[in-house]
């Protein structure tokens, strides 16, 4: 089940950066945030996090507070020390003060929640998730994030669930439709799948986890030819991507073991 609603965690990771930056106005509870500080170490997160480590730790020795705590649990996070940093960022949302914007305390939740599914711990992502939606019940990414662990963990009727309620506040978001057409297809609705598959591409014809879907569907309707499509435009467009490596291997099976699809 690992890696069956995988297609967008790429994306899940990389969650806003703004989570403190821009909200100075309401967070004066936690102090004084430096806003371009904040937004320089979390883009470092993304670029070097092994640096942005040490920048978030020399910044938390100067009274970079909250922020820098942040920075640091998702510095490691990117670093794969997934369970410290998801057990960091479940205490920072813990110790957050009571008048803190519930944005703030949500987004955090949100992070550890991702850390705490790349540390295998299912249970706890999906109970930090939906502490974060109590907060702020609208927030498509995490019910994107939420529905995502709901897949891996088997359930997929409630990973719809999440899905539908993410794709009726935001309609023009493929990630979701790709998402909840591979959990249509592991209800065995195929036909409910393809059609997403089918809106994600729509929306963004070059979509690589939505042509390794769609494929996928298409073999299993025994069209085989137009899976060979979706999957050759998958390697020509994001060659060394995952979705192009998984869309080599059913080329593969496609073509040489045909009996072992």
């Amino acid at each position: 089940m690992r890696n069956r609603l995988q297609p967008v965690l790429t994306l899940l990771l990389l969650l806003p950066i703004a989570t403190f930056a821009g909200m100075s106005a309401r967070a004066q509870t936690l102090g004084t945030v430096d806003e371009q500080q904040y937004r320089s170490c979390m883009q470092q997160t993304r670029i070097d996090p092994s640096e942005a480590f040490e920048l978030a730790l020399g910044w938390q020795d100067m009274g970079g507070g909250t922020p820098a705590r942040h920075c640091a649990a998702v510095a490691l996070m990117m670093l794969g020390h997934y369970q410290e940093a998801a057990a960091r960022l479940e205490e920072l949302a813990q110790q957050m003060p009571d008048d803190a914007p519930k944005e703030i305390v949500a987004d955090i939740l949100a992070h550890s929640g991702i850390a705490w599914m790349e540390a295998g711990n299912l249970e706890r992502a999906y109970s930090v998730q939906s502490a974060a939606l109590e907060l702020t019940p609208d927030r498509v990414m995490i019910l994107v994030d939420r529905a995502l662990v709901l897949g891996q963990m088997d359930r997929f009727w409630e990973c719809i669930d999440d899905l539908n309620r993410a794709i009726d506040l935001d309609p023009t978001d493929p990630n979701a439709f790709t998402m909840r057409a591979s959990a249509y297809r592991f209800v065995e609705a195929n036909d409910l799948a393809l059609e997403d598959a089918n809106r994600a591409l729509d929306l963004d014809p070059s979509h690589p986890e939505a042509l390794l879907e769609r494929g996928i569907l298409h073999r299993l309707a025994g069209n085989k030819e137009a899976a060979r499509r979706d999957w050759l435009k998958l390697i020509e467009e994001h060659d060394g991507r995952p979705a192009a490596d998984d869309a080599r291997r059913n080329l593969e099976l496609l073509d040489v073991a045909p009996a072992a699809q």
